[in-house]
């Protein structure tokens, strides 16, 4: 008989921030029954890869074992937890459980995309247990930056698994729940906890997380003192902020406007979840255009420096009728996530150039991590108790550290990495086989795959420029008429001023004009084209360009 054996593999948030999704296998080799937990995504960017909306894990793993999947649990609903749901549950197709707040959040993303939103459980916290074939699951309340985030405590047949998702230890977290030690201690009391898999945003941060509630004075004071309008930026999801923002301006008799969709929506889900009673009231932005400048706020989307949110809008000029002005004040109250400082730094300027002060979390006066920092991951592992710690979420870095910051409080660790696939059976973890993983990308409304070379394309293009060459040969393989050379993304010139498509039709023709052999082969002709081309580019510009070479091809009557 084949012995069963517990799995752990991680396709996206190991080794990097953000595109979370992680698998857990119970059964005979090859044959494990396996629950999905998180389908996320990350975002692109124009050095890398330019047109590109989202990026989320490749599950062409668990596309071929579909049969196999009892669930798929989302922890919570930020974009790197929940953001691929809708685009990757067609080729899963398996039950999804959600708590309150964030059912609400994924139920929208399936109909974003024309799936049903039924395909989503609504699931209670812990005691409530989800059985998904051999594995019992309960979401366990923690804090974070956006409300109803869980850990979940996850039993097999091979021991119990505490997955922390994303944690902090904020006991005032104003909005949602508290971080509750007792809970945890709990779980680790009934049973021991085989493999802690664990936050590690924060390990280098060597001081003790700061609560929520310790923003709310130094924001209120700041908005208080300000002269003109007040606009504030901080994440969409975090409605704890957005209600201290709001609840500031209120007590400096401003006017609150929110501007920015995702903001409405997460405000609209908390407080239809029940997550909030009531959001402090808000006026329209038609309406915020007759208010005095002195006594409005407005809360808007684009802390991260994203081109077509509020913030970057505001920065170049009006956006749904308002406009910043010299004494005005903006507020980013969040933290930039790195790789995203230039587009930061382009709103910060474009507003300093307008005379508005500009005010950022670097004094952590206005801004807390929604993380648990390196005394808090401390804490956790002493509560539980694990047989090991297991660091996820994080780039290579923050694991290793992770597991050495486990190791110095006598605890084991094992770093694993997207596709490392651990068996989790034994006393300690194995390291049973590598999967190849790879990434997705939303380009418009097509998923493609890394590989596929559309990318790669997209960026030679944007380095090289490119040049489309028209040849119309008759049915003898002669030329009629020239060639015709278009550019784009050159210089319209090369050395001595001459346009450089026709130095480049010239050479062409004079190519043609020999004939021979080549002229009758397609393959050789676009090669030999294609060298002709890269050479003038070279001696006139400098540039090798991308060269797409059309043939038309006249047949006699």
């Amino acid at each position: 008989m084949t012995a069963n054996r517990l799995i752990y593999l991680p396709l996206g948030g190991a080794g990097e921030i953000g595109m979370n999704c992680y698998v857990y296998g119970y059964g005979p080799e090859d044959k494990e029954r396996l629950i999905v937990v998180d389908l996320g995504v990350t975002f692109g960017d124009m050095e890398t890869t330019p047109g590109i909306d989202l990026i989320m894990p490749d599950v062409r793993w668990l596309e071929e074992r579909q049969d196999r999947i009892e669930a798929i649990f989302i922890t919570h609903a930020h974009e790197d937890h929940i953001g691929a749901l809708g685009h990757l549950w067609p080729r899963l197709r398996a039950k999804v459980y959600a708590r309150r707040f964030t059912a609400l959040i994924g139920r929208a993303k399936l109909e974003e995309q024309g799936q049903p939103g039924t395909i989503i459980t609504t699931v209670e916290a812990r005691p409530q247990v989800i059985e998904a074939g051999p594995f019992k699951v309960q979401y366990l309340p923690v804090a974070h930056s956006i409300p109803e985030s869980a850990a979940l405590v996850i039993d097999t047949p091979a021991g119990r698994i505490l997955h922390s998702g994303d944690f902090k230890l904020d006991p005032t977290p104003l909005v949602g729940e508290a971080w509750r030690p007792e809970l945890f201690a709990e779980v680790a009391a009934e049973k021991p906890v085989k493999a802690l898999m664990c936050d590690s945003t924060n390990v280098f941060s060597t001081h003790a997380g700061r609560s929520e509630a310790t923003l709310r004075d130094p924001i209120r004071e700041l908005v208080q003192k300000a002269e003109g309008m007040v606009v504030a930026t901080t994440f969409a999801s975090n409605v704890a902020r957005l209600v201290t923002l709001a609840e500031a301006a209120q007590s400096a008799g401003r006017s609150v406007c929110l501007m920015g969709r995702a903001m409405k929506k997460m405000v609209a889900a908390a407080v239809e979840s029940g997550v909030l009673a009531e959001f402090p009231k808000v006026v329209a932005p038609e309406e915020a255009e007759d208010i005095p400048r002195q006594n409005l706020m407005l809360l808007v989307t684009g802390s991260q420096g994203e081109r077509r949110a509020a913030s970057a809008q505001l920065a170049r000029g009006k956006y749904l009728g308002m406009e910043m002005k010299e004494g005005d004040l903006f507020l980013f109250s969040s933290r930039t996530i790195p790789g995203n400082e230039r587009g930061v730094l382009r709103i910060v300027n474009a507003f300093s150039e307008m005379g508005v002060d500009v005010v950022d979390e670097a004094n952590g006066l206005y801004h807390v991590s929604g993380h648990a920092n390196r005394p808090d991951l401390e804490l956790m592992h002493s509560i539980v108790k694990p047989g090991v710690v297991i660091p996820m979420h994080g780039e290579h870095r923050h694991l290793r550290e992770h597991v050495k910051l486990a190791a110095s409080k006598g605890f084991d660790g094992e770093i694993a990495t997207n596709g490392m696939m651990l068996d989790l059976t034994g006393d300690s973890p194995e390291v049973t086989e590598y999967i190849e993983t790879g990434r997705l990308y939303l380009d418009g409304t097509a998923l493609i795959g890394a590989m596929d070379g559309v990318v790669r394309d997209r960026i030679r293009m944007a380095l090289n420029g490119h040049v489309m060459i028209t040849i119309i040969l008759d049915e003898n393989d002669e030329p009629l008429g020239e060639a015709w050379a278009e550019i784009m993304g050159l210089p319209e010139t090369g050395k001595g001023a001459r346009p450089l498509a026709e130095t480049i039709e010239e050479e062409l023709n004079e190519f043609l004009d020999r004939g021979g052999k080549v002229l009758s082969d397609d393959d050789k002709l676009d090669e030999a084209v294609r060298r002709v081309v890269r050479q003038v580019a070279v001696e006139e510009i400098g540039k090798k360009p991308e060269v797409t070479v059309v043939v038309s091809r006249l047949q006699a009557d």
